[in-house]
């Protein structure tokens, strides 16, 4: 019989990069944008903070989804 490819363990470090990887894009990608349109480092780092509160709060949103999904599936 053929068995999951990755130990419990093995998955749940992996989500839990992936989950960090995702939040950590928004960010970077928010940062960037003002950066890209000029802000001063002061706004460059808010728009960073920001994004990181916007890509947690998208984790969370994307997480409950995903649950309701495996729930009624």
């Amino acid at each position: 019989m053929v068995g999951p490819s990755l130990s419990e363990e093995k998955r749940r470090v992996a989500s839990r990069r992936l989950k960090l990887g995702f939040v950590g894009l928004v960010g970077a990608s928010a940062g960037l944008v003002a950066l890209a349109g000029g802000a001063t480092t002061v706004q460059v780092l808010v728009a960073l903070a920001v994004g990181l509160a916007v890509g947690g709060v998208l984790l969370w949103y994307l997480v409950s989804v995903g649950a309701e999904w495996r729930r009624t599936r």
